[in-house]
Order: C-alpha cells, then structure tokens, then sequence
C-alpha cells in the first residue's frame, strides 16, 4: 500500500472515532501518573471490574432471581443468594489480592538497537498470607509474566520490551493484574517507571577492516595500511610471547601462530573517525548517520575483542585512545547519544 492510499490521519481519527477517543483519554490519563521507580498499590491507585465471565454471572444471577421470585422457589433464592455471596467473597479476594504488594524497578541495562531490553521487578508483600495469579506486562502488550508472590515474602519478575532506535528512552508504562479466584473480576493498576534504558546503534553485521592507524604526536613514523586489514602489524609468533598479542583469528584461518608487533602500536594510535567511515553524507543527519554509526559501533567492538587501544571521533566529539571495559562503554554511550 503506497503513500498516496493511506488515509491522513484526520480520516483515519474519523473513520474510528471510538479508538481516537480512547487512545487520548488513555495517552491524558497516562501522563498525570507520577513516574517513579517503586510504588505501594493502594485502593486510590488500584482498580476493578468484572470480566466477560463476571458479566455472564451476574446476568445468570439475575435470571435466577427472577424465575425464584415468579415461581416462589425456596431453594431457587438459596441458590441465587449463595452464587452472589460467592462473586462478592471473590471480589473482595481479588482487589485484596494485588492492594499492598510494593513494586520495585530494577533499573535495566544498556541494549543495542533491535534487541529486547529486559527490566527486572521485585513485588514485595508483607501479608501473613501468599498472593496468587499476579501477572506483569508493557501496558497494551499481552506478553505477560505471572507469578505467585509468598507471604512476608518477595518475587522477581522479568519483563522484556523491544529497543526500536538507539538513543535514551523511558522505561514503558507496565500494568499488573490479578483475576484470582474466580476469573469474574480484574483488578489491574498502570505503573510509569522513571528509569530510563541507554540503547545503543546495532552494530554492523559485516564492517569492513579497521581503518589503518594515525602516527602519533611527535613521531616520524607514516602510516600503511595492512593488506591483512588489521591496525597493527604481526609478525611471526616467538616462543615467550603472551598469549594476548596472539591473533587467533589468522590463527584459526591459517593454522599458523602469528602475534602482534608491540612496537608498531606504540608508534601508531588507532582513531575510529566519524568522517572516515566511508560513508557519504554521515556527517549530515539522517540514515546516512546512523549507518555510520552502526559502523563504528561494529569497529568499537573489535577493537575491544582484540585488545587495542583506540579512540572515537564524532565531528567535535572526542575520546582519547584507551582500552577496557569502562571505556569501551564511554564510547557506546557517545555512539548512542550521538548527534552530529
């Protein structure tokens, strides 16, 4: 379906009016809750309802009073009033079934682009007596963690949510329900967590070889690029050297132990450079950037793998070399963050 066939909006809001109306009251109502990452469900922000089955009961209960008021049936009330008092015994259940439980937000970790970020939730009650069937969820998914919460106890669950750009966004507003014991009514409350999940650009699938390395201030030394790809240089491996400078991936390609010229990296400094990614028009915006990016990201991760220092320009943006985790992790967030 092509551009010119798809409905504006306008159209789209007047052809489904019910749907346009439900979706502001539900994006007004959502944007007055608080946002915070541990929150005590109360009766003020705990709500309840009868479901399908609890409308079908209720007719039914209905029926049922009608025929034992026309036909003076004894057992008839009996029955009706018995049924009854069992709904109300379960509301009472249910709604007491998620009032008091306290909900705390594990804040979540960095993901890249097009993976599922996963949040953990602790519930935690301090009633004497277990709560059952309690189910957490992204509100309007229906991907749903259920578990049973102990008496004087605590749970974890875990909720997974797609990382669609990169970027820094706000957790999604979650929603827990019950509908123990009897399935006729929901109790149900909506959750606006105040984390925020760091997602950074998915890397390139096939990135082409580190660009070749800058000499460093004060040397003489001119740069080549390596037919092997590779920043550094290898040589042949010798008996003694460590096992870090060995490049086992031409080792697995080749069957042959090579290792990487220490002096070589210390005359030469890996940059990973936003203009010299090869991509054209990255430094203006748009897919061309975030390809870019994506491949930086591939590179940054690489270099890692391999141990090498490096450092990260984006345009003005710049990180001196380095190595290790922490700022592996520097540069992902400014490749996330990025916006030259």
């Amino acid at each position: 379906m092509d551009a010119a066939a798809t409905p504006p909006l306008g159209l789209r809001a007047a052809l489904h009016p019910v749907r346009f109306v439900r979706q502001r009251f539900q994006r007004w109502w959502q944007a007055r809750l608080p946002l915070r990452d541990t929150t005590t469900l109360t009766q003020r922000n705990v709500y309840i309802l009868p479901t399908a089955p609890g409308f079908m009961l209720g007719l039914t209960l209905l029926v049922l009073l009608v025929a034992s008021i026309n036909y003076q049936l004894n057992l008839g009330y009996v029955l009706t009033f018995l049924l009854a008092g069992s709904a109300v015994i379960g509301m009472h259940i249910c709604h007491g079934t998620l009032r008091g439980i306290t909900m705390n937000l594990v804040a979540p970790d960095a993901q890249f682009a097009g993976a599922s970020v996963t949040v953990g939730i602790n519930l935690v009650s301090q009633r004497k007596t277990p709560r059952y069937g309690i189910g957490l969820a992204v509100l309007g998914t229906d991907h749903w963690s259920w578990t049973d919460v102990p008496a004087q106890g605590s749970a974890r669950v875990q909720i997974a949510f797609a990382a669609p750009q990169r970027g820094l966004h706000t957790v999604p507003a979650l929603t827990a329900e019950t509908r123990f014991p009897l399935g006729t009514f929901r109790v149900w409350t909506v959750w606006r967590p105040a984390a925020q999940v760091l997602v950074y650009p998915a890397p390139e699938a096939h990135p082409p070889p580190l660009p070749p390395g800058e000499p460093r201030p004060g040397g003489t030394a001119s740069v080549h690029r390596q037919s092997t790809g590779e920043f550094d240089g290898v040589r042949a491996y010798r008996r003694g050297d460590p096992l870090k400078l060995v490049v086992w991936k031409k080792a697995a390609k080749s069957d042959e132990l090579v290792s990487r010229d220490a002096q070589q990296v210390q005359r030469f400094e890996l940059w990973l450079d936003l203009a010299q990614t090869g991509v054209t028009g990255a430094l203006h915006g748009g897919p061309a950037l975030e390809q870019a990016l994506s491949r930086l990201c591939a590179w940054v991760l690489a270099a890692d793998k391999q141990g090498l220092q490096y450092g990260l320009r984006l345009g003005s943006q710049e990180i001196a070399p380095g190595s290790g985790e922490a700022h592996r992790k520097n540069c992902l967030q400014a490749l996330a963050l990025a916006a030259v």
